[in-house]
């Protein structure tokens, strides 16, 4: 399961909605970064047949079987903290991450 804050699900919504259309968001995971893995978020057009759909505060995430492996648990929240802003991932599968915090290992 992939859950979303109330923060980020309105941020998203305000993205999709200067954007001018998207089903959601898809997220996943891909091989990069001192640790090993690194997090991907991109606009959802069109929905592929094997996606795993979930669904909070209205917003759609789409995420793929393979990376589900990896971020099931997973809670997406919108922070602010100083001049730095943007999208946090709270993975309880992650077992290390790089100092940077852009990648992680399970």
């Amino acid at each position: 399961m992939i859950t979303l804050t109330e923060k980020a699900a309105k941020h998203i919504q305000n993205f999709l909605s200067k954007r001018g259309k998207g089903e959601g968001i898809r997220l996943g995971v891909k091989t990069s970064g001192c640790s090993g893995m690194a997090y991907t978020l991109e606009f959802v057009d069109e929905v592929q047949a094997e996606d795993l759909v979930f669904e909070g505060h209205g917003v759609k995430v789409f995420v793929d079987p393979k990376s589900h492996v990896y971020l099931d648990g997973t809670e997406l929240d919108y922070t602010k903290e100083g001049l730095q802003e943007g999208f946090k991932f709270q993975n309880p599968n992650v077992k290390n991450e790089c100092g940077c915090g852009e990648s992680f290992h399970v």
